[in-house]
């Protein structure tokens, strides 16, 4: 479908903001067993992949929504996962890392989380979208974890976000975590995904392989591609949050916005956005101003 100009030109500022918003997740709940299930049908896929770890990263579009589903082993004990995700204060250290995250507030008596998302660039926190969580521990076993977020509304006529994240312990010393993530739209968020993916976004990419060319691999474009980069970029954030655990308190938020972009720059053909001297200012920017009182 043709998109008139005038249209276009409205939308295109809302596009963007939904461009980053489309990693804000969820799922279906699922439970250690089925965990285990898939964990094993993975065995293979976990060996052989494009990430050059046992990482996973699955995407689905249907007619109304979007859902994209990580799954990976990592080199951290079930414990201290446990304690890392399950603190509704933790989130907003995880969340603040994504590029298009100006701001993260929790109210744990409310069990709410609060963020403001808006462009991949320094901008004032008030003409950022809010978004509002609820926040649940589903489950918190000795061997199965799971934590839910959820909220009804998004920008333009996307709704339902639903953020799951999942854990088991798979040695000592290592884990498996599954982040899923969904959303529904309507008309007009379709509207604005066309017009971001026809301007600003029509050379990016995400991480399926689609083809081969000359011998080269062909990523996934479009929509999907979309979805991928804002999985993978949420899931590095958990993943740099608790690698930075164990460190004393004062020097885990240095470490975590580092780590955060050198992950990202691994993955530098779908993922690169700007230098990491802007980043790292963005960041200490917006963190400092989430420790502000009032």
């Amino acid at each position: 479908m043709r998109i008139p100009v005038h249209f276009a030109k409205r939308l295109r500022p809302l596009a963007v903001l939904l461009a980053g918003l489309l990693v804000l997740p969820a799922s279906m709940a699922q439970n250690a067993p089925a965990l285990r299930s898939r964990l094993a049908v993975l065995h293979e896929t976990f060996a052989n992949n494009q990430f050059g770890r046992p990482l996973v990263l699955e995407s689905t579009e249907t007619s109304s929504g979007l859902r994209g589903d990580i799954y990976a082993i990592v080199d951290f004990p079930f414990s201290m996962v446990g304690q890392g995700l399950t603190s509704i204060d933790h989130w907003c250290d995880i969340l603040i890392l994504h590029l298009n995250v100006k701001q993260c507030q929790t109210n744990a008596a409310g069990k709410t989380i609060a963020l403001r998302v808006g462009r991949k660039f320094d901008q004032p926190v008030e003409d950022a979208y809010m978004l509002a969580f609820k926040y649940r521990v589903a489950s918190n076993s000795p061997d199965y974890l799971q934590v839910l977020l959820s909220a009804d509304q998004g920008p333009l006529s996307t709704k339902d976000y639903r953020i799951q994240v999942e854990a088991i312990p798979v040695e000592e010393k290592r884990s498996v975590i599954h982040m899923s993530y969904a959303y529904d739209y309507g008309f007009t968020a379709r509207m604005a995904m066309q017009t971001y993916l026809l301007t600003l976004g029509r050379e990016k990419v995400g991480f399926s392989v689609v083809d081969h060319k000359d011998g080269k691999p062909v990523f996934i474009g479009g929509v999907l591609g979309l979805l991928e980069r804002n999985t993978m970029r949420y899931y590095l954030a958990i993943d740099v949050y608790l690698g930075a655990y164990v460190l004393a308190p004062e020097e885990q938020t240095e470490r975590r916005i580092r780590d955060w972009y050198a992950n990202t720059e691994r993955y530098a053909r779908q993922l690169h956005e700007m230098d990491q001297a802007d980043y790292l200012d963005m960041k200490r920017k917006e963190i400092r101003r989430e420790q502000q009182p009032g």
